[in-house]
């Protein structure tokens, strides 16, 4: 296979998809070890160069150091993938959806270093749950732009060619559907990350109680997703029971996490709930389980962005040289 024949967007989307899964770790971890103002200036590291800062001293320094810093290594190199996938997109004859992906891409990674440097030099825990939201969001499109390049994608028949049945249409409705609550979740999830002990008890409850309503949701949408698909095409299968056993693991990863962080609470909702402490990992399996409750979270938001387009979504985004092809009398797509 000579090099011309790769498929270029897709190869590149996915080492940006694969980076970032390990950048979203490193912040999940300098978010559970509360070590963001590890390196108080910004864009250098302790009047470094932030690519020159010494190799032996991060990476045999403090752990807090260790994490910080690496997310930013880790955010330039997102950053500089996001740009040679814009051009590479640009030039392989993607369809102006791609594009306009590849675009958002490049808008999300330079939101985010400039939210990240925000939240160093103000200080700022407000930027800081912008910066955690801003992340999943970046993490999607580029899921997106990853399958929707993929040969298997551009090679299926467009919905156009046959109206799809009420099965297909109401498995698009509720993928879409569980994307965006898995999104949401996400957010508010950020929200109780970054709480400090001020907080008024009644808003910190208020904050629970949607985190734990968006987890009934997304868990209900979860069920129907699998039960929709269960007569579709194998692929959707595949990936409808893939979030379900995800987001009954992330069901008790979040339980897990609420217990290592704030103890086993009396009742449900009881009036005795208070933030008495930031969440914050008191041990290693403690810090695993609230990082991972985070990075499952991810992965849920991920693994629904596929199906949703598995499932119908996003059909204008296929490649001109496809979109555009004929259809022959027996109204299937003539495909080369």
């Amino acid at each position: 296979m000579s090099l011309r024949s790769l498929n270029w967007s897709h190869l590149v989307a996915c080492l940006l998809v694969a980076v970032t899964s390990v950048l979203l770790c490193f912040g999940a971890l300098v978010t559970t070890y509360e070590a963001a103002m590890a390196v108080p200036d910004w864009p250098g590291t302790y009047g470094h160069n932030m690519f020159l800062f010494p190799w032996a001293e991060w990476f045999w320094g403090p752990w807090d150091l260790f994490l910080e810093h690496g997310h930013r290594l880790l955010g330039a190199l997102v950053g500089l993938l996001s740009l040679v996938l814009a051009v590479v997109i640009w030039r392989s004859g993607q369809s102006p959806a791609v594009k306009a992906l590849a675009l958002a891409a490049v808008g999300l990674v330079i939101v985010q270093g400039l939210l990240g440097g925000a939240r160093v030099l103000l200080d700022d825990k407000t930027i800081a749950k912008v910066h955690a939201c801003t992340g999943p969001l970046f993490f999607a499109v580029a899921t997106a732009i990853a399958t929707l390049t993929s040969r298997r994608h551009v090679r299926a028949e467009p919905s156009a060619i046959a109206p799809p049945v009420p099965r297909a249409v109401a498995a698009g409705v509720a993928a879409g559907g569980l994307m965006i609550a898995s999104y949401v979740q996400l957010v508010a999830g950020a929200q109780l990350r970054h709480l400090d002990s001020s907080i008024d008890p009644i808003t910190f409850r208020w904050l629970v109680a949607f985190h734990i309503a968006g987890a009934i949701i997304v868990a209900g949408l979860a069920s129907v997703v699998a039960f929709v698909n269960a007569a579709l095409p194998s692929a959707a299968r595949r990936w409808s029971w893939l979030i379900a056993g995800l987001v009954v693991c992330q069901i008790l990863l979040g339980c897990g996490a609420w217990v290592v962080s704030w103890g086993v609470p009396s009742g449900l909702l009881p009036a005795s709930w208070q933030l008495t402490e930031p969440l914050r990992a008191r041990s290693t399996s403690g810090a695993f389980v609230v990082t991972g409750h985070v990075l499952l979270g991810m992965l849920i938001l991920g693994a629904s962005v596929v199906l949703w387009i598995v499932d119908g979504g996003l059909w204008a985004a296929r490649p001109l040289s496809v979109a555009g092809r004929a259809v022959n009398a027996t109204g299937k797509g003539v495909f080369a």
